[in-house]
């Protein structure tokens, strides 16, 4: 089980998710969903349900802005009939993504702060990781604090629109669920609202502020309330960021079953292909990428062994060599800039993965082994549409710092009127979303809208973080070593962003 962040809190609410796409009974059969890439990367051909037919198929939604179809089918052997069509490059199951979690826990515990919120940020003083990157108020609000007319996708499971921390920066119109099950962006997960708030809370006298705290805030709701993110979903929200011209896109979610998707293998090349046509789509229509790398404590330049895939069905899993053929997606498709974790002590977060020239910068993302349980963590808001099941275990199974009378119903969990919820979080989930705050105030202060400026800006204006010495550390998931200089290296890439550096 694996989201982009490490925590205790969501763990149990995660446990029993499903990966594949189940379909529905066709004809008494269990139909599969499948992603058809055709050769050229432009158009579907006319005849593609025919096509698709004459394989025992049906088609369901074409691509043709980038060369993929979608299509339904029963029959066990669907993917080799269709791909006896000379245009088909490749066919794959429409296999999920996941919010990334560590296969190791740390051990401590998570506090949920629910509050009515009042006064001048009241929870600022509880945000070192603001500290950390400059986004303060002698830091870069004093020059940029970003413009509604840069716009910021939070593709993950949607936003809770309605957070008084967001609300004023949430744009309901353009923002979209592209999951059929669940068809408004609202986050019935929570973790959605808390990057969401990591990126652009608003500076409103109420909890917390966000890097770039006067962007717009856009759901590209790709993931479902249990976790679980499907190729055709992502896909999706990469077309509609390009088409609808989104500045800056935030992932925190990567593909399943496999953890490595290696491109030597059939299924497996066509989940990288499609979604390296869309991303390429998104990014050419000038949207900058941001994604977390994953918080396995992985060596993604050099990859070795995986021993978790395939994930699904539960038990199937099988140890694997891996090499450099297999990637993780999001994070190493063309052009996403990669960003690994820190802690409060701007060294790497025990957890993060990282790699000479995958990791582009590097971000706070939190670490509870560097200050005692909860405040090594990240703070940010969190959705109050999550199930009251959820809520109620985040607040029986941790320490509430604040929880004024009445708040929240002993026995539903469920948040009275008026009443906000804000949970410390840690991962490299947390990570990525700081460095696209980061982005969004390049593009607002800077007026470019060029992803190659943008990242290029990033890196240039990032504080260098040398390796440590000794190169190689020790922490909860074992051994990690950090390869190259203080300019450039696995750990932090070209440094840790700094939000008054970019602007300046």
């Amino acid at each position: 089980m694996r989201i982009s962040l490490v925590m205790v809190v969501l763990t149990a609410a995660l446990a029993g998710a499903f990966l594949a796409d189940r379909g529905d009974a066709v004809n008494g059969a269990q139909s599969t969903g499948y992603v058809i890439v055709y050769r050229g990367g432009q158009g579907v051909p006319a005849d593609a349900a025919a096509s698709i037919g004459k394989a025992r198929g049906t088609l369901t939604r074409a691509l043709p802005q980038i060369g993929v179809a979608y299509a339904r089918s029963s029959d066990a052997g669907f993917a080799a009939k269709v791909s006896r069509d000379a245009r088909v490059e490749a066919v794959g199951r429409n296999i999920g993504f996941r919010l990334i979690d560590s296969p190791a826990d740390d051990g401590g515990t998570s506090d949920v702060v629910v509050t009515g919120g009042s006064g001048e940020e009241p929870l600022a003083d509880l945000q070192w990781d603001m500290e950390l990157v400059n986004a303060t108020a002698d830091g870069s609000y004093a020059v940029q604090t970003g413009s509604h007319d840069v716009t910021v996708g939070i593709m993950d499971t949607g936003i809770d629109g309605t957070h008084p921390d967001l609300a004023a920066n949430y744009d309901a119109a353009l923002s979209k669920s592209f999951v059929p099950e669940e068809p408004t962006p609202a986050d019935l997960n929570g973790h959605g609202t808390h990057v969401a708030g990591i990126v652009g809370a608003a500076i409103n006298g109420v909890g917390i502020a966000g890097v770039a705290p006067d962007v717009r805030l856009v759901a590209l709701k790709a993931g479902r309330s249990d976790g679980f993110f499907f190729t055709q979903a992502v896909v999706d929200a990469f077309v509609y960021a390009g088409e609808q011209g989104i500045d800056v896109v935030n992932m925190s979610f990567f593909a399943d079953p496999f953890l490595y998707n290696c491109r030597n293998d059939p299924e497996q090349r066509a989940i990288w292909k499609a979604i390296k046509r869309a991303s390429d789509f998104a990014r050419q229509r000038g949207v900058a990428l941001v994604a977390a790398m994953g918080n396995d404590n992985h060596d993604l330049a050099h990859p070795v062994i995986d021993e978790i895939s395939p994930d699904y069905p539960p038990g199937n899993e099988v140890t694997r060599e891996v090499g450099n053929e297999c990637v993780v997606i999001p994070n190493e498709l063309p052009g996403v800039i990669g960003v690994s974790s820190v802690g409060p002590d701007g060294t790497k977060s025990f957890y993060s993965t990282y790699g000479l020239g995958v990791t582009d910068v590097t971000a706070p993302g939190g670490d509870s082994t560097q200050r005692p349980n909860p405040f090594g963590r990240v703070l940010s808001s969190f959705s109050k549409d999550a199930p009251p099941a959820d809520v109620l275990f985040l607040l029986e199974r941790n320490r509430v710092i604040q929880d004024p009378p009445g708040c929240v119903n002993a026995t539903t969990g469920v948040l009275a009127a008026g009443c906000v919820i804000w949970v410390y979080l840690q991962g490299t989930s947390m990570a990525s979303p700081h460095a696209a705050g980061v982005a969004a105030l390049i593009v607002a202060e800077h007026g470019t809208t060029s992803p190659i400026a943008v990242e290029a800006i990033m890196q240039r204006t990032a504080k260098e973080v040398p390796c440590p010495t000794p190169r190689t550390v020790s922490g909860l998931l074992g051994d990690a070593t950090c390869r190259g200089g203080g300019a450039h290296n696995g750990f932090y890439g070209h440094g840790l962003v700094d939000a008054l550096a970019a602007v300046e």
